[in-house]
């Protein structure tokens, strides 16, 4: 195998539903990454388990994306990640996970590691992969992973609306990685108090504190006023472009960790890496679903 990128994450099939009255539906989830990375030109080998019953339109998603290696992607019985979600007009967005896939095994990953320029994980479920094997593929790695913990702090409960939680296991999650990606609620959480906002000071001492690790960058999102970048050297915050129209916020971290991936693993640094992945993400609130995005992001590698 010789791929630029591996990918691990979890292909979910989301209902969005918002207060304004949009509504929509399709496959989604790790899929946001990969349409991006292969959009970009980056050849993407894909881990995940994925449903029996999303594995057609999963497959009709992605036919055209010739840069994507498939053997990382398991079948396995049953509707998949099935994701309901609804956007107020303000605060955050409620979840509600109806079923899930098992998570992964971590050994094709392994074996598959001296291929990879960069590796990245994204937490779409909080069922993805267990700690303990997430640690034995970045004890075996020698490229830089980026990590972006999503789905982590959020209570493992289907069925009912999922709540944030402390997520004082996240140094285990994090250690080893050289990228680490998070919004401020996420960051609350890792901070222990996630009914609480965290504020600007906090957002900086996080960072601060998660670099004592060893890492390069963290990424904390903050929607519509941008982005914090915190690096060894310093900290900026890169406001987002205006957005005359918003179609779909859904997605839009997704495509920043694709995009500003790219970037690091062609040698910018993190803030010109941030501000690239801020313009492709901020392009991407004026379309929805996954095939739009790669769409887009194929246009916009051809300018």
């Amino acid at each position: 195998m010789n791929s630029d990128f591996g990918l691990i994450g979890t292909i979910t099939y989301d209902f969005i539903n918002s207060e304004s009255g949009m509504s929509s539906e399709g496959v989604g989830g790790v899929l946001y990454q990969a349409a991006v990375l292969c959009g970009l030109g980056k050849k993407v080998a894909l881990y995940t388990n994925l449903g029996q019953e999303l594995a057609l339109e999963t497959e009709k998603t992605i036919e055209t994306w010739s840069a994507l290696k498939r053997e990382g992607i398991n079948t396995v019985p049953g509707p998949g990640n099935q994701v309901y979600l609804f956007y107020p007009e303000r605060g955050e967005r409620v979840e509600v996970l109806k079923s899930v896939v098992p998570p992964l095994h971590p050994n094709q990953i392994i074996e598959d590691l001296p291929a990879f320029e960069m590796l990245i994980l994204v937490i779409n479920s909080g069922f993805d992969i267990e700690l303990e094997d997430w640690r034995k593929i970045v004890e075996a790695s020698s490229c830089p992973i980026w990590i972006d913990i999503h789905s982590l702090p959020l209570a493992k409960q289907l069925n009912t609306p999922r709540t944030y939680l402390p997520l004082p296991e996240w140094r285990e999650w994090t250690k080893g990685v050289s990228f680490l990606q998070a919004n401020a609620i996420e960051v609350a959480s890792m901070l222990g108090h996630p009914e609480l906002a965290a504020s600007e000071t906090e957002l900086h001492y996080f960072g601060k504190m998660a670099l004592e690790s060893g890492m390069k960058a963290v990424f904390i999102t903050l929607g519509k006023e941008g982005i914090l970048v915190v690096s060894p050297d310093k900290s900026k915050k890169i406001s987002s472009p205006d957005v005359k129209e918003v179609v779909d916020t859904t997605g839009c971290g997704d495509v920043f960790c694709g995009a500003a991936a790219v970037k690091l693993a062609e040698g910018k640094d993190p803030f010109e890496a941030a501000f690239f992945g801020l313009l492709l993400a901020t392009k991407a609130t004026r379309i929805r679903g996954i095939e739009e995005t790669y769409k887009l992001t194929c246009d916009y590698r051809a300018t």
